[in-house]
């Protein structure tokens, strides 16, 4: 008779073998278990000797997995995820009880406009948190997939994981930005006004990181343009479109403190705004997690207080 695996198998060590399938990487592991790196050795023992397969073979990068690892890790990670779903929304949730640190990852501009407000939404309803907002980085899309960051808002990302979760929280709306005494003196403008000037562009990574969407918008209209100013930091592109006679295609989520020195002008086209949905992200393992729940509703409320302004 075969050998029942799964009586005789501590599920604490499938929670380190999905950690290292994640990972691939034993460090970096046994910091995200918090327990020691002999004691990540120790567990990958006695998981390759329960399963009677190397699971992992040493790389000139980290781990990589068998076939037979690859195969378990399909089959148990949305059992474990559905597990630790269903165990952290079988108790009652006061964000007063949290401890630890929130990681929150927002694209630049959001974070920029959002940070102070957010910052104090959290802390005031769970006073014992250390709360992390990031910068969205070409890696976040990653470390929501492994669980490191707890949440992202961006635009919609169309090559983002399927394991992550996709719930719009509000719409954006386009907005050019010029200093006060630009030559374009109009409130409503069509992409032809902007066509003889300069952009100045803010990267968000994973949404506009090789094209913009102004330069998408312009050439669906036949017009070229050209971008004479990229930087990840909103700070940065604001101060060029200050002192320049560039346009800035930018959207609502600019600091007020910052519009004192320039215009903002609503595109249109064909009499309607242009308009992009805020989507947040996190993993569907936490599609039950009262945390993340109460992050997204916390995120969402901030976001539509501010877009119905």
């Amino acid at each position: 008779m075969a050998k029942d695996l799964y009586l005789k198998l501590d599920l604490n060590l499938l929670r380190t073998f999905v950690i290292l399938s994640q990972e691939l990487n034993m460090r970096k592991a046994s910091e995200r278990l918090f327990v020691s790196q002999p004691a990540i050795s120790q567990a990958l023992l006695k998981l390759r000797n329960h399963f009677d397969d190397e699971l992992f073979v040493k790389t000139r990068h980290g781990l990589k997995p068998t076939a037979f690892g690859e195969e378990l890790m399909d089959n148990i990670s949305p059992i474990m995820d559905e597990l630790s779903s269903t165990l952290n929304c079988s108790q009652d949730f006061d964000p007063a009880d949290l401890e630890g640190s929130i990681r929150i990852a927002l694209a630049p501009h959001i974070l920029t406009y959002l940070s102070s407000k957010l910052f104090h939404a959290i802390r005031n309803a769970a006073p014992n948190v250390d709360v992390h907002l990031l910068n969205w980085s070409p890696t976040t899309l990653e470390d929501l997939n492994k669980g490191k960051i707890a949440i992202g808002v961006n635009f919609d990302i169309h090559h983002a994981p399927k394991e992550l979760i996709r719930k719009k929280v509000g719409d954006d709306t386009f907005i050019i930005y010029v200093r006060k005494d630009h030559p374009i003196d109009k409130e409503v403008i069509s992409p032809k006004d902007v066509k003889d000037y300069e952009m100045a562009n803010l990267i968000i990574p994973d949404w506009n990181s090789n094209t913009s969407q102004a330069e998408r918008v312009m050439k669906s209209h036949g017009l070229s343009v050209r971008i004479g100013f990229r930087s990840e930091l909103p700070m940065a592109v604001l101060d060029v479109v200050r002192h320049t006679d560039m346009v800035y295609p930018s959207t609502t989520f600019v600091p007020e403190r910052e519009l004192r020195e320039l215009r903002g002008m609503k595109v249109t086209i064909e009499g309607n705004d242009i308009t992009f949905p805020v989507i947040a992200y996190y993993h569907q393992k936490n599609k039950r997690n009262p945390t993340t729940l109460w992050l997204h509703k916390l995120i969402n409320q901030l976001l539509q207080k501010e877009t119905v302004k």
